[in-house]
């Protein structure tokens, strides 16, 4: 990963200082010394982390287009012999840096043309014949952009530390962006900072002196595949056998891989350790350190089943990972400096924060994951009851109603997935309070109520349905569901704090597209949910995997921690009370209540997993304590 910043000022400043201040202000994401490179009204830079071995060639800022482009990327290319052979390249492409391809890319076919790399990416490229600056992205947002727009000036970076060191850049926090992050609604244009917007993931946004315009570089296209079965399972073993193989090019040390219970990180742990074989694979399972009660139909200690996994693999190293019973309220700060951005599950981000630990000792310098694979690799097909449904195609419906109801489905799950799409917003919301689940922001989300107010329009501007009705389009859930993802702020972060660059093979852009292009009811054949990945890698998991039904429950000893650290809840809430941002987003008073009101059940008690109480404490007090801390570091309140 590298450092990016870049600067087009049309006020006769002096742009290689201000940009030199931009990258040492990211240092810790680029440790090698900063490049700069100067065209006409805009200057790039960069500070190189060599993770590849192709990096060993990058020279900074490259030059293109007879003297009237310049180019700086953050870049990992996954299809370069592809490209390169588009292209026509007669060079050494072993030799040839991800900036310089990229460059031929922009050359030969524009910024479009970036819509043909495979792989991770940022990008800056100045435009001086026609002044326009353009910042691009990859589809699920790999690596991180940030830029701001000011009075005569664009500035761009990795991240907003970068934006930050500029001093005509304002350093607050955004209320909006906090809320709705809030409100779990997708993040839109406006970053977590005030005047800080991002580059959304899958676009380039060109800025010149009129204004901002903004494309869509990916969108899959819209094919049906119509094969055997089996053909389904090998197409999709192919395909993550590749994407896996991509990602285990680097520079040195070992690669790890999370290894939980579920399909997608065991598949991704299964299939590197065949690929990399003799050489080991360290797998790292989070496990609780105290015991729990888990939600009916979860996995609480995932520890056996990922073990399983590993016996069947001679060089798996199969690591445990257990947390220490820190608090994360301690570690909140250090989140903010690495992220910059609020944390979404506290509880679950200590147990991360132990894995890259782990991960660090033993010399682990690539660790892949499966974030992405309930899109694609475990995707469950139930969205094909309602397209059976809604396409009169009753007879199938009954059939895969009656194999479902044999795995154990009731009766009432199966007429929710199936007739819940067609229901009217509003009747739907009734129906889940009927039953005993509330929907309302209010149940679950620490904002104020003023805060809530304008949440419905900006929630439809998003395409968001907040009465989160089931899906009749398994495409369209997962389209939208893919818009929403965007690990760079989170990969930059890692690398900084760890030293591990993380892959994930199922975010892979390829295999997404393929997965698309699957019917859905290959995903649930036979009444079986995750039917394709189920028989895609039964050559790989434990017959105990394959027919696991149930779901992990991760930090399922969450309320063990909280109620140790309920003093320093009580504290935090004391800073973030005393920050005005804080206070227009966070109903402070409420989260105060339920710190009061704290529930006196034993550890072992299972009302712990009850919806009311996850909702209220484990959602509302522990998320909205952790947005607020952020408020309050961001506005430099106390």
């Amino acid at each position: 990963m590298t450092a990016l910043a870049g600067l087009w000022s049309r006020r006769g400043e002096a742009m290689e200082t201000a940009v030199g201040r931009m990258l040492d202000a990211q240092a810790a994401f680029g440790p090698d010394p900063a490049i700069r490179r100067t065209l006409d009204a805009a200057t790039l830079g960069r500070r190189l982390y060599p993770l590849v071995p192709e990096d060993d060639f990058d020279r900074g800022p490259v030059l293109g287009g007879d003297g009237t482009l310049l180019l700086v990327a953050d870049a990992r290319i996954d299809n370069r012999d592809e490209i390169a052979s588009a292209l026509g390249l007669s060079v050494n492409i072993a030799r040839t840096a991800e900036p310089q391809l990229l460059m031929a890319v922009v050359e030969q076919w524009g910024i479009a043309g970036l819509a043909r790399v495979v792989g991770a990416f940022a990008v800056m490229l100045w435009d001086a014949r026609r002044s326009v600056l353009t910042l691009a992205r990859d589809p699920m947002g790999e690596r991180p952009l940030f830029y701001h727009r000011g009075d005569g000036f664009v500035a761009a970076s990795s991240m907003p530390r970068g934006l930050h060191a500029h001093p005509d850049i304002p350093y607050a926090p955004s209320e909006t962006a906090t809320a709705d992050f809030l409100a779990i609604l997708p993040e839109g244009e406006e970053s977590f900072f005030a005047g800080i917007a991002r580059v959304r993931p899958g676009h380039a946004v060109a800025i010149d002196a009129d204004g901002i315009a903004e494309t869509r570089l990916w969108t899959p296209a819209r094919t049906i595949l119509r094969l055997k079965p089996d053909d389904y399972a090998e197409g999709l073993r192919a395909e993550l056998d590749r994407a896996v193989a991509v990602r285990l090019r680097r520079i040195q040390g070992a690669v790890g891989s999370h290894l939980s219970a579920g399909l997608d990180s065991a598949s991704v742990a299964a299939t590197a350790a065949r690929l990399l074989t003799p050489e080991p694979l360290h797998a790292f399972t989070a496990v609780p350190g105290t015991s729990a009660p888990v939600p009916g139909g979860t996995i609480g200690d995932e520890g056996p089943v990922a073990a399983r996994v590993a016996a069947l693999h001679a060089n798996i190293v199969h690591v445990p990972v257990q947390g220490d019973g820190r608090s994360p309220l301690r570690l909140l700060d250090r989140h903010f400096d690495l992220y910059q951005r609020p944390v979404m599950n506290p509880w679950n981000a200590m147990w991360g924060e132990a894995i890259n630990d782990s991960a660090r000792a033993r010399g682990v310098s690539v660790l892949l994951t499966g974030q992405l694979g309930n899109f694609t690799l475990s995707h469950d097909g139930v969205q094909h009851l309602a397209q059976l449904f809604g396409t009169g195609r009753f007879g199938a419906l009954a059939t895969l109603a009656r194999q479902l109801r044999a795995q154990g489905w009731r009766r009432r799950r199966i007429g929710a997935a199936t007739l819940g799409p067609f229901v009217p917003p509003a009747v739907w919301t009734w129906l889940v309070d009927r039953f005993g689940h509330s929907l309302a922001l209010e149940g679950y989300s620490a904002l104020r109520p003023g805060a809530i107010a304008d949440l419905d329009r900006r929630a439809a501007a998003s395409g968001t349905d907040l009465s989160y009705r089931p899906w009749r389009d398994g495409r369209a859930m997962r389209l939208w569901g893919l818009d929403r993802v965007d690990m760079g702020s989170y990969n930059k972060g890692t690398l900084a704090g760890w030293g591990i660059d993380l892959r994930d093979p199922t975010a892979d852009r390829r295999l997404i597209e393929w997965a698309l292009s699957v019917p859905d009811e290959q995903y649930i054949l036979e009444g079986k949910p995750r039917s394709l990945a189920r028989r895609a890698f039964a050559d790989r998991l434990p017959p105990e995997l394959i027919g696991e039904q149930r779901r992990g429950y991760q930090a399922a000893d969450w309320h063990i921690g909280a109620t140790a650290a309920l003093e320093e809840l009580a504290a935090e809430l004391d800073g973030i009370e005393r920050c005005r941002p804080a206070g227009a987003v966070l109903d402070v008073e409420r989260l105060r209540t339920l710190i009061r009101n704290w529930p006196d059940f034993p550890a072992d008690d299972p009302r712990w997993n009850q919806l009311a109480i996850t909702d209220r404490y484990r959602s509302m007090l522990l998320r909205g304590t952790a947005a607020g801390h952020f408020l309050r570091r961001a506005a430099r309140s106390n």
